[in-house]
């Protein structure tokens, strides 16, 4: 008598990777992109936030933020500095 479930791959398991092995993941031109994005998206609202500051200090509490928070995003460093 053969187990004919033992023979049945578990469908969470993708090709080429064994039970008990995590998939591998690939990331993609579209990945790369999107993290592009999100880093020139937070250099530009950090150089805004510094613009405003200098230039018309009051519309930082228009904005909902405090001196010392706006203070504290200006001086993050891009992740390669740190």
């Amino acid at each position: 008598m053969t187990n004919s479930f033992a023979s049945a791959p578990h469908p969470a398991v993708g090709r080429g990777t064994t039970v008990g092995q995590a998939p591998r993941r690939r990331y993609g031109l579209v990945t790369l992109r999107n993290t592009i994005a999100i880093w020139r998206e937070r250099t530009r609202y950090r150089w805004d936030l510094k613009r405003i500051s200098e230039v018309n200090p009051h519309l930082i509490d228009d904005i909902g933020l405090t001196r010392r928070e706006v203070e504290d995003e200006i001086a993050k460093l891009p992740f390669w500095q740190r």
